[in-house]
């Protein structure tokens, strides 16, 4: 089986991670896709706490059935290696891909671990933005056949923008780019609104 491990903030989850995840699955690059949402000793400003950023995550996959979320960095600091050395040693048998954007790309040579990761693990890189792939992978050449770039391309929405929109009080207007479940949550918890 094919595994993806897909990291990152999920500050909140929103419809192009759902997307990516399930286009991914749909083109046959991956068969099932685990979510792994970085822990809150990860030094990010206005990351809200763990268990409610995974219970979004468990909301707006809970249809899906070749989707799954691990709480593996919660409690503790946790780099991407140490995160892909788990996952390989819970499932041996199977080959993993480390899902990230074309931004993430350009600054992966500053990893801790990456010729690592790139020698035992295949990238599957989506394109984000302008990002120009070419330039960026001339940095990888000897690691060229474990990096796929993907035919997808991921939109500008993000996280922060949603989280801004909120504390604009603009919440309805960030209601398409949000699972109706993962938008409920956020409203009844009011999460992201301006510290008072």
């Amino acid at each position: 089986m094919k595994i993806g491990i897909f990291g990152g903030c999920f500050n909140p989850p929103h419809k192009m991670h759902k997307k990516i995840a399930l286009n991914l699955i749909k083109n046959d690059y991956l068969d099932k896709i685990i979510f792994v949402p970085t822990g809150n000793l990860y030094q990010k400003k206005e990351l809200i706490s763990d268990e409610k950023r995974l219970q979004m995550i468990q909301l707006m996959i809970q249809d899906q059935q070749s989707l799954e979320v691990s709480n593996y960095e919660f409690g503790k600091l946790t780099y991407t290696n140490q995160t892909l050395k788990y996952f390989k040693k819970k499932y041996p048998e199977d080959e993993l891909y480390f899902i990230c954007g074309s931004d993430n790309l350009s600054e992966f040579d500053t990893w801790k671990e990456y010729q690592w990761i790139l020698t035992h693990f295949k990238l599957l890189v989506i394109k984000r933005n302008q990002d120009n792939i070419d330039r960026i992978l001339k940095k990888y050449d000897e690691y060229r056949s474990n990096i796929l770039i993907t035919s997808l391309e991921e939109n500008n929405l993000s996280s922060t923008m949603i989280r801004e929109m909120i504390r604009h009080g603009k919440i309805e207007q960030i209601k398409e780019s949000l699972d109706e479940n993962v938008y409920q949550f956020i409203k009844e918890m009011n999460l992201y609104l301006p510290k008072k």
